[in-house]
């Protein structure tokens, strides 16, 4: 039997911890590597420089051209972006067709006769298609065109992260799951909740929310807000909206009216200074100034349009993060209205 003498068996102690600390970086590295590849880590903002060069330009074209048509479709754009986002992530699911297989996420509540874009969309990958075949995902056709929308309209400007696949199918019962997608008539708390069950803070929930600067809602979604939300509604402001939105139900169901009755064409921050003078059109709108948590930076942004733009977007580039499919998850959709 061999003795070791006390520095003998000192050198070997070292020996092993340092061989078990080596065994533990790499058991840490391989740990990130994996997390990283189900992750956003892999999108950039160059993604498709030299793939598809002119991709940034042939998105822009279209967009211009659909929004120059009509205001209202960059805000349907950015609202299609945010609704892909909160349901199986970024993947482009939404843009979907029912098959024998699935229904899609269209026909959901919070979709239905509501959000709207999908032509644009095909018009969009269309032109890509000519340029640079089954290479852009439609999941990032979306992000880029949410981002070009909000610009054409006056707001911020943001490098969009790309490198998003798209899916293979879609789930109509997730997108009416409730919480998921946040519900026009949803308290403050419900909000918070189904932000932070995306990753998002509370921050960025109202900083997002001001992209109702633009766009318009139907009567449907907010007759109750301007019958029955008495002590939270400027009178004035609901007796207006009541002149084209009758009580009774099936009276006017589809007219519509802007979210934000200053300027509704343009990206700006009178979202928030409706919201103070009790003037947000939809109960979740309102929520956010109702004596709550979010009362002060309401506040902050109404004074501040350049804070805002600059929380905008921020985080709209951590809602493109949402659980993006990337490397060999998912397809390049040739069609985004269907799986190849």
């Amino acid at each position: 039997m061999v003795a070791f003498s006390s520095s003998s068996s000192s050198s070997f102690s070292s020996s092993c911890w340092t061989t078990r600390a080596r065994m533990m970086v790499v058991l840490i590295v391989l740990v990130i590597s994996m997390l990283s590849g189900s992750t956003s880590a892999q999108l950039s903002t160059n993604f498709y420089s030299k793939s598809c060069p002119k991709l940034l330009a042939t998105v822009k074209s279209v967009v211009k051209s659909a929004v120059n048509k009509e205001k209202r479709m960059g805000a349907s754009l950015l609202r299609l972006h945010f609704h892909d986002c909160f349901v199986q992530g970024c993947d482009g699911s939404i843009l979907l067709d029912d098959t024998s297989s699935f229904k899609g996420e269209k026909t959901a509540f919070a979709n239905n006769n509501s959000v709207r874009g999908y032509n644009v969309i095909d018009d969009i990958k269309s032109a890509i298609e000519k340029v640079c075949p089954g290479i852009v995902s439609c999941a990032d056709i979306v992000a880029i065109a949410a981002r070009d929308s909000t610009v054409l309209l006056g707001g911020p400007n943001w490098k969009v992260k790309l490198g998003r696949r798209d899916s293979k199918t879609a789930s109509l019962s997730a997108a009416n799951s409730p919480g998921v997608l946040p519900s026009p008539f949803s308290n403050l708390s419900a909000l918070i909740s189904s932000f932070q069950n995306q990753g998002l803070s509370t921050t960025d929930l109202v900083a997002l929310s001001g992209s109702y600067t633009i766009g318009e809602s139907r009567c449907t979604i907010f007759r109750d807000r301007i019958y029955n939300d008495t002590n939270t509604i400027a009178a004035s402001f609901a007796k207006k909206r009541q002149r084209k939105c009758p009580r009774k139900t099936g009276s006017g169901d589809d007219n519509l009216a802007p979210l934000d009755l200053e300027t509704p064409a343009f990206f700006d921050n009178n979202y928030y200074k409706n919201l103070i003078n009790k003037k947000g059109l939809l109960h979740s709108d309102q929520a956010l100034y109702n004596g709550g948590s979010t009362d002060s930076l309401v506040k902050k942004y109404s004074k501040n349009p350049a804070l805002f733009n600059s929380h905008f977007a921020r985080a709209m580039i951590k809602m493109g993060n949402i659980r993006p499919l990337t490397g060999s998850r998912g397809e390049i959709r040739k069609n985004c209205r269907k799986a190849n």
